[in-house]
């Protein structure tokens, strides 16, 4: 049991940062229909960002604020320098635009931080709590209360605010919200930088459990796209099922399998989603009259 519980709450941990990724994959592919693979270099930025800004003297809450505006920056910048000019291109050249955009962040991290690993200070400290048996780090409470906190806040602004609404009118039909008066661009633009926002958060998070470099976005950008298509692509509430599955995937099968197989099962989820189910667990089958 104790065993058991232990890689319970692994599996949760990673699967939540795994969640917020699949989160910023979806935001951007409701808005703009963009599968954005720079996603994970946002996670890496805002473990690296704050780490650097924290060892300058930086208090870690005003670090961490530092590092999601970077991200924020960085992925309005995105949108209006590289998606925004190939705006009509086809979904292929949509996407080797986003991974050419991963390669020269990921370039520009190694070339402005270092080649290091990283770690920031825990946020309550490194004594582990018991449970069940099991010794739980208190950052993986902070990882998962965080994640909840994320998607509490993406539901309210989504559902509860005009704003919101006009994003979710966008996902819908993009033509139809340019007719009653949505500035779509703005909206597209808006969800890159939410995203990036997001991916920020997780990095921050996940940092001071998992360490951080330059290089480690690229790893989690499939990971945090298997778990949205696993979920269904364009599903926020599948996106965040999606990764958690994922995760607790990952920690049963190392724990249990062999940890040697651990970063395969994503790719595996991947294939088994494309060929079974291609629209996900929770997607929804669409049709097309032509």
């Amino acid at each position: 049991m104790p065993e058991f519980f232990q890689f319970l709450v692994s599996g949760l941990t990673i699967g939540a940062v795994y969640a917020l990724v699949a989160l910023g994959f979806t935001l951007v592919y409701n808005a703009s229909d963009v599968v954005n693979f720079a996603q994970g270099e946002f996670v890496m930025l805002g473990g690296m960002v704050t780490v650097f800004v924290h060892a300058a003297g930086v208090p870690l809450p005003l670090a961490a604020l530092v590092a999601v505006i970077v991200s924020v920056v960085l992925g309005l910048s995105l949108y209006r320098l590289a998606i925004a000019p190939a705006r009509g291109a086809s979904a292929v050249s949509l996407i080797i635009i986003t991974i050419g955009a991963s390669i020269l962040l990921r370039g520009a991290a190694q070339i402005v931080f270092d080649k290091q690993f990283h770690k920031l200070p825990a946020f309550s400290g490194d004594t582990p709590v018991q449970m069940l048996g099991a010794a739980v780090q208190p950052q993986s409470f902070w990882v998962i209360g965080g994640t909840a906190v994320m998607v509490l806040l993406l539901y309210v602004f989504l559902e509860r605010t005009l704003l919101g609404k006009a994003v979710l009118a966008t996902s819908a039909n993009r033509f139809a919200a340019r007719l009653v008066g949505i500035n779509t661009t703005t909206i597209m633009a808006l969800a890159f930088g939410g995203s990036a926002a997001i991916g920020g958060v997780a990095g921050i998070l996940i940092t001071p459990i998992t360490l951080t470099s330059y290089d480690v976005g690229t790893l989690l950008a499939l990971k945090g796209f298997a778990a949205a298509m696993l979920g269904g692509m364009g599903n926020p509430l599948g996106a965040v099922a999606g990764g958690l599955l994922l995760g607790l995937l990952e920690a049963f099968g190392a724990g249990y399998i062999s940890s040697t197989y651990k970063d395969a099962f994503a790719f595996i989820v991947i294939l088994a989603v494309l060929f079974a189910a291609p629209q996900g667990l929770f997607g929804r089958r669409t049709i097309e009259r032509v």
